[in-house]
């Protein structure tokens, strides 16, 4: 396991890798960070320098043209549709927690999903911004779930350009 970290204009992220592959982006902050990580190495990688021009390109307020090879431990084949349904949310663009469920549940041939269920897997999501669950809010406007801070999540869509002045934080108990 290797580990570096990113200076990001929203605070610290850490970049982990398997020595080949993107395994892990998390703000210092979050939520999530693997903090069971204990056996790490320092090390100038490949993948690093790749994920730091697309973070560069990125907080510079311009969308990638690339993104760096990455591969997701843990992937259970319903983390896998949420991913799959993260990675086609454009750059610029949102999308709620309940679309994502409807178009599960439409592949899956089943009448209904959860969003919440949704919710816990864009939670659970091991590398953050590249994989775009920033993008994701309620069906009623909504800004919750992001490991990574609500305050950054509302950073991040502003710089993707997206007016969040129809979005709000909601009290506890809320509908996705």
């Amino acid at each position: 396991m290797y580990i570096q970290t990113y200076d990001s204009p929203f605070g610290e992220l850490y970049l982990c890798s398997n020595g080949k592959q993107l395994t892990g982006l998390w703000f210092a902050s979050s939520n999530h960070y693997p903090r069971t990580i204990l056996e790490y190495e320092h090390g100038e990688l490949a993948v690093f320098q790749q994920t730091r021009s697309w973070l560069d390109t990125y907080f510079s307020g311009k969308e990638p043209t690339f993104k760096p090879a990455y591969h997701i431990d843990g992937l259970t084949p319903f983390r896998s549709q949420v991913i799959a349904c993260l990675e086609q949310i454009p750059y610029g663009k949102v999308t709620t927690y309940q679309a994502i469920a409807a178009h599960i549940a439409k592949q899956k041939g089943i009448a209904k999903m959860s969003a919440q269920a949704v919710g816990g897997a864009v939670g659970w999501n091991p590398i953050s911004i590249i994989i775009p669950c920033h993008r994701v809010i309620g069906k009623n406007g909504s800004l919750t779930g992001y490991g990574g801070g609500l305050q950054n999540k509302v950073r991040l869509l502003h710089l993707e350009g997206i007016d969040c002045s129809a979005f709000f934080i909601p009290q506890k108990g809320e509908e996705r």
